[in-house]
């Protein structure tokens, strides 16, 4: 245990010993009076005691102690009407508020999810927090409102390529962002080969995304965290949402099962070029297969005042076919049991047994002439979660989690006529383990601490082999182990901590710190995530990746907290960054770890935001100034380079404006410096062939993107039983034709000469979706 982990642990159990006197509790749920659902994250405070108030959890559960007396309690969240409660508090009490949606004129639009001055109280300055309410108004690609994609907008994150769905934060890589969908994780969170996040708005109640002072409470990623959450349903009447869109179609379905006890919500999403292509005479296209659908599925039921269970699901499918002459199908399947159980009025528990699978198929030709190739991915997780309200000054947060991984590497089967044999690649298996505890500490009414300490292990188990390599990646040794038995083993603390130091009532200054370890990396080699994309566990070669970031904020807001700005810096160490060897080949390679080096990662900038909250014109502004760079001893003779994800400058602007109560215009602009890219130095001709060679990695430049995308919505009927609206957008609004790739071919007219041939992805892409609900 080094150093600051001993100090981290101190720290914790001194404090977990200065609870103070015995005082009575408040303490309950929070919800939506129009539906029953939870509201996370409202906040609660005491009239006559300034300073003396709470937040409530993600599950709208609250615990507040206080002396005995009469005090007013108020409860608000943004876009909610505040309630004020009268108590005399002489014991333990028990309340579950329902707070009405506050009706609004033209002059009260807001687009935050948070409380008026979160952005400046929350103990956490690399967080964004996004509510689906808040962007169904925004321009789409192909009419989808895609939470993913609003993320990419905001400093610090920056998007994959052309309409992808995958990020890279503060210079980690696509694999390095651990997707969470209730709780499960999602190893491709995307559609239609990336355009597509699998996240369908209309099912999905929020997200928050960790870039710094992550909690401990969740690891296994050295970048970030996205915490997506779907909707409960509604727990008060029945209702039927839904779109017809240029792409796609959506309907969700939620309502009671018991009213006010336990609810349900089902939510489907399908593309049909398919169907359009079945009125082609050719039976190329007749015969093809192209959509993708998913499936959300979420229930919950209140058994007694103390206890409470959700059952959720999501089931996702893409399916693209050419003909019958190839084909690639890929999907994610998730499962998520929760039961929340009050122990006392201070001790909130959540039990979690949670369930992932990501597989694909790949195939060509028909019977004898057949070849296939499947590789899935599959855990099965218990999780355990306390959160004990010592005191007003103390929360301490502790559990535990147990992760199964199994990998699936990637299956030939291969018909008689193909000439290849069938080949069966041996599974991994691992166990992902992690203890953890922290306190948010409220030092004074300026002054607020969150800390704590992680510990993560990873256990890799057979049946299997381990190889041992030279220096040129050649096997020299290996090991067999048998099935169950113990392979490698690696472990380590990862201490965090955020600081919030209030200066005045508009503006704070935050600090975070920390340290996370990975067992489980993606192996790519293009920018964005591909359903063909090879998973691998750590293993004696493969150590596990490590981040070490530390980040400081200045937060500041205006005109009472209309506007809110902020400007923060980070650095970033990353230790054991995979990469490929020159020529490397690790598809149905059981020696791929021998084509793979080992090096070191920096990254660092400074991101800057101003957004306005509320009004008929509201959004925000985001820019980012950052490096990422990465080192291997056989890459570039040693020296550091610009990572792929590297970006000098990113900047997104993103405005609403509320021309009427019944049509918004709104758009946002894009631009981004090139990505850094591999083009070949030179050619040379063998045997009358013309072969390019490279001399460094990374050494050249995409050019330079942006994009101006226009929407238009229009509520067409608004009544208490039906709501109905149009949203029209235009992606790529003046036609910048941006560069997807560049590929290098010999001039027509002089063949002796190369040229640079660019290739757009999209031109303009229109969009109209009708939108309904009763």
């Amino acid at each position: 245990m080094n150093i600051k982990s001993v100090l981290f642990f101190n720290l914790l159990l001194t404090s977990t010993f200065l609870f103070g006197q015995s005082k009575y509790a408040i303490n309950g749920q929070i919800k939506d009076a129009s539906n029953g659902e939870d509201l996370p994250y409202a906040t609660i405070t005491i009239k006559e005691l300034p300073g003396v108030g709470t937040t409530a959890n993600i599950y709208g559960y609250y615990s507040l102690s206080i002396a005995e007396g009469n005090y007013t309690v108020v409860y608000h969240y943004v876009g909610y009407d505040k309630i004020e409660k009268q108590f005399d508090l002489t014991k333990n009490t028990n309340i579950t508020i329902e707070l009405n949606p506050a009706a609004q004129n033209l002059d009260e639009i807001v687009i935050s999810a948070e409380r008026e001055d979160q952005n400046i109280t929350e103990n956490v300055g690399s967080v964004t927090k996004l509510d689906t309410k808040a962007i169904k108004e925004l321009p789409t690609f192909g009419g989808e409102v895609d939470i993913i994609k609003v993320m990419q907008t905001q400093p610090g994150v920056k998007t994959s390529g052309e309409g992808g769905s995958g990020f890279y934060v503060r210079g980690g890589g696509l694999d390095q962002n651990l997707v969470l969908l209730d709780e499960a994780p999602v190893y491709n969170p995307s559609h239609l080969m990336g355009f597509f996040s699998v996240f369908n708005g209309d099912a999905i109640k929020g997200a928050t995304m960790y870039k710094g002072g992550m909690m401990p409470e969740y690891g296994g990623r050295t970048s970030s965290v996205l915490d997506i959450r779907m909707k409960e349903g509604n727990a008060k009447e029945y209702t039927v949402t839904g779109g017809i869109g240029t792409i796609a179609s959506r309907v969700t379905v939620e309502g009671p099962i018991v009213k006010d006890k336990g609810s349900f919500m089902i939510s489907g999403r399908r593309t049909y070029a398919d169907l359009f292509l079945g009125l082609y005479d050719d039976p190329a296209y007749k015969n093809s297969d192209l959509y993708f659908y998913d499936l959300n599925l979420k229930a919950n039921y209140r058994i007694s005042d103390k206890d409470r269970i959700f059952l959720s699901g999501y089931f996702g499918k893409d399916k693209f076919g050419v003909s019958s002459d190839m084909g690639i199908n890929y999907g994610n399947m998730t499962g998520t049991l929760r039961w929340n159980h009050v122990f006392s009025g201070k001790l909130f528990s959540n039990t979690s047994v949670i369930y992932s699978d990501y597989n694909y198929e790949f195939g060509m030709g028909e019977a004898e002439d057949r070849i296939g190739l499947e590789s899935i991915i599959n855990d099965v997780n218990l999780k355990q979660d306390f959160t004990f309200f010592a005191t007003n000054k103390h929360t301490i947060k502790f559990g535990f989690n147990a992760i199964h991984h199994t990998i699936q590497p990637g299956n030939i089967e291969a018909g008689a006529n193909t000439g290849v044999n069938s080949q069966q690649q041996a599974n991994q298996y691992g166990i992902e383990g992690a203890f953890y505890i922290q306190d948010e500490f409220k030092v004074s009414d300026r002054f607020s601490l969150n800390y704590g300490v992680r510990y993560s292990l990873f256990q890799k188990i057979g049946e299997g082999t381990e190889y041992e390599f030279n220096e040129k990646g050649e096997a020299i040794g290996k090991k067999e182990y048998q099935d169950g038995e113990a392979m490698q083993y690696y472990g380590g603390f990862e201490p965090r901590l955020s600081a919030n130091y209030l200066l005045n009532s508009k503006s704070s200054i935050k600090l975070g710190y920390n340290k996370n370890y990975q067992y489980m990396h993606m192996l790519t080699n293009s920018t964005s995530s591909s359903p063909t994309d090879t998973w691998i566990m750590s293993s004696n070669n493969v150590k596990p990746q490590e981040a070490q970031q530390i980040s400081l904020g200045y937060f500041r807001n205006f005109k009472e907290n209309t506007f809110e700005t902020s400007i923060e810096t980070y650095y970033k160490d990353m230790r054991n960054v995979i990469d490929y060897r020159t020529g490397a080949n690790v598809f149905q390679n059981d020696l791929y770890e021998g084509d793979l080096v080992y090096g070191k990662g920096r990254a660092y900038g400074i991101e800057m935001m101003i957004k306005k909250n509320k009004g008929r014109f509201t959004g925000w502004l985001s820019y980012t100034l950052s490096r990422t760079e990465q080192q291997f001893d056989e890459i570039n003779q040693g020296s550091w380079f610009a990572a792929r994800q590297d970006r000098t400058h990113d900047i997104s602007v993103v405005a609403i404006y509320k021309l009427s109560p019944k049509v918004s215009l709104s758009g946002n602009f894009i631009y981004y410096t090139g990505d850094a890219v591999t083009f070949p130095s030179g050619r040379y001709e063998v045997d009358g062939k013309i072969v390019p060679y490279y001399t460094e990695r990374n050494g050249y430049r995409m050019p330079n993107y942006h994009r101006l995308d226009l929407a238009v919505t229009w509520i067409r009927k608004k009544t208490d039983k039906f709501e109905s609206s149009w949203n029209f957008s235009l992606y790529n609004a003046y036609g910048r034709e941006n560069a997807y790739t560049i590929t290098f071919e010999p001039n027509e007219e002089d063949p002796t000469q190369t040229e640079a041939i660019q290739t757009a992805l999209f031109k303009w892409v229109p969009s109209v979706t009708y939108n309904f609900k009763f």
